[in-house]
C-alpha cells in the first residue's frame, strides 16, 4: 500500500480577531453552527479542547449521520490547532485517519485562517474534504458576518 501524501490547503480572511476565530474552532455551540456543509443538518458537538483530549461532530444529514472525529495534538490559542481527523461510521468510504493543521494569522481585514488537512489516501478522498472545507469556511465567514 502506496503512502498517503495527499493533502489540501485553504486560506481564508475571516473579519474577526484570531482569538475569536479560535473559540469558533474550540467552543462547541460556535462549532456546531459552522462545521457542517449541510446547512439543514442536524449537528451535535462533543469537544475537549485540549492536547490529547478528543472530539466528536456528527452531522445528521442526507445520506448519513456522519461523524468525524479525533484527537487534539495541538491547541496554542489564538495561533494553532493540529487534530487527528477520521470518521466514525463504518459506511463512509475513506477509513483512514488524517491530520488538520488550522492557522490563525492576524490580518488587515482581521485573520487569515490557513488550513491544511494531510494524509488522504487518493486525490478523490482529499478533492471531496477540499469542497466540504470551502463551504465550511465559507459558513464560518458568514458567522462573522463576511459576504
Amino acid at each position: 500500500m502506496s503512502p498517503n501524501t495527499e493533502s489540501l490547503r485553504l486560506t481564508r480572511i475571516i473579519p474577526a480577531s484570531p482569538e475569536r476565530i479560535f473559540d469558533a474552532w474550540t467552543t462547541a455551540e460556535l462549532l456546531g453552527r459552522w462545521t457542517c456543509p449541510d446547512p439543514g443538518a442536524r449537528v451535535a458537538i462533543d469537544i475537549d479542547p485540549r492536547k490529547g483530549g478528543h472530539y466528536s461532530i456528527r452531522m445528521d444529514a442526507q445520506g448519513g449521520p456522519f461523524t468525524a472525529h479525533g484527537t487534539y495534538r495541538v491547541i496554542d490559542r489564538p495561533r494553532r490547532l493540529v487534530q487527528t481527523w477520521a470518521w466514525a461510521e463504518d459506511t463512509h468510504p475513506m477509513k483512514e485517519e488524517t491530520v488538520v493543521t488550522v492557522e490563525f494569522v492576524p490580518a488587515e481585514e482581521g485573520s487569515e485562517i490557513r488550513l491544511t488537512h494531510e494524509g488522504f489516501p487518493t486525490p478523490a478522498d482529499r478533492d471531496g474534504h477540499e469542497e466540504g472545507w470551502k463551504i465550511c469556511l465559507g459558513r464560518l465567514a458568514e458567522l462573522f458576518g463576511a459576504q
